[in-house]
């Protein structure tokens, strides 16, 4: 029986459980099963341990909205905008900045 892609990451990730990448990679393969929970749990353990791995904050903020945590949602894309400004990576900060200014005019308006 061939090994599917959450199996292999995990294999991956026992062998490395502190490579940031397959955290991530862990986190998005959750959102695509539809388990949030667990997609929650290695999102959160990214911004407390690779607080500079700036592609968690779109796609944890993305899964706040998705679970009606907008407020969550906000101040996670307030965050990624503060880390994308510090490490300078223009490209993060206006997908963040894009997320965050449409996430705003639906609450506020």
């Amino acid at each position: 029986m061939p090994i599917n892609r959450l199996e292999r990451l995990l294999e991956f990730f026992n062998n490395e459980p502190n490579d940031p990448f397959l955290k991530y990679a862990l986190a998005t393969e959750y959102v695509r099963l539809n388990n949030e929970d667990l997609a929650l749990k290695f999102y959160l353990d990214l911004v407390k341990n690779h607080e500079d791995y700036v592609g968690t904050y779109y796609h944890l903020g993305k899964l706040y909205e998705g679970l009606n945590q907008k407020e969550e949602a906000l101040k996670t894309y307030e965050k990624g905008i503060q880390v994308a400004r510090k490490i300078k990576d223009q490209h993060a900060l206006n997908e963040l900045l894009g997320v965050y200014n449409n996430l705003q005019d639906e609450l506020f308006d």
